[in-house]
């Protein structure tokens, strides 16, 4: 018999090779296999570690989820503090949660939230610049604004997609994209909640935007990208460095979906 353990992390992401396993790269899932593995004494067969979806290297996380079969039954609070006196210091185990065994991390999604941070000043801060992109263009936040509306609802994305994706359709559906200026940090953050989201295309999204709000790009210009479907139009990439998975969502606590998504919708 093994108990199914639910786990909600953060993590710095600037020293991974983001969180997928990868053969002698130092990855968050190959550091929790590897864990749970010694905690469990070795099982045969190992225990596999599910995250509810890649995080791309130096992305960072502040709400990760993942889970695993674990053969011994553990108080939740045993559970989080094994986990955490083990962990490295760049991740954090926020909760433990034990769930039916047909839970799971990535096939139960309903939506996700991500932050980007990007940060306006003229010089490079040697202390953000781990955890934010920088754009050191006057940026008119109203466009911003104006620009983030075409992003609401469901479109075609294949202009904001990078290249190796193994997404069966680029169509997304965006319930929530908003921009503001944090003048204490001199920052712009953005937040985008979706059902779900492309390679890299929160980071192509971003590159649009700061130049439709330097106005390098009309305001509108997101509009013809989706018809255009072309990822060379789309340009930049903004660094891996500013951008937060924050928030996973799924079913009862998804606003805007609070039943489970058709498993070809996820």
């Amino acid at each position: 018999m093994s108990y199914r353990y639910k786990i909600t992390m953060a993590y710095d992401g600037t020293d991974f090779y983001g969180f997928q396993r990868q053969p002698k790269k130092r990855t968050i899932e190959g550091i929790l296999t590897k864990i749970v593995n010694k905690m469990a004494k070795n099982p045969d067969p190992a225990i596999t570690v599910y995250g509810s979806g890649r995080t791309d290297a130096g992305v960072h996380a502040l709400g990760q989820v993942a889970h695993f079969d674990f053969p011994y039954d553990l108080p939740e609070e045993n559970m989080l503090k094994a986990l955490n006196s083990m962990l490295p210091l760049d991740v954090q185990i926020k909760k433990v949660e034990k769930v039916p065994s047909d839970f799971h991390a990535r096939y139960d999604v309903s939506g996700k939230r991500y932050m980007y941070r990007m940060d306006m000043g003229e010089f490079r801060n040697p202390f953000k610049r781990r955890y934010t992109a920088q754009w050191r263009f006057p940026v008119d936040i109203d466009k911003i604004n104006v620009a983030l509306k075409d992003l609401i609802g469901e479109h075609d994305f294949t202009s904001f997609v990078a290249s190796g994706s193994s997404a069966r359709t680029n169509v997304r559906t965006i319930y929530e994209a908003k921009c503001r200026i944090d003048e204490k940090e001199n920052e712009l953050i953005f937040e985008f909640y979706g059902n779900g989201f492309l390679y890299n295309m929160v980071r192509i999204m971003v590159g649009v935007l700061v130049e439709i709000g330097s106005g390098s790009r009309d305001v509108h210009d997101i509009l013809r990208l989706y018809e255009v479907k072309d990822r060379t139009e789309a340009r930049r990439t903004v660094p891996a460095s500013g951008l937060y998975l924050k928030h996973v969502y799924y079913e009862g606590d998804d606003p805007a979906h609070p039943t489970k998504l058709p498993h070809h919708q996820r």
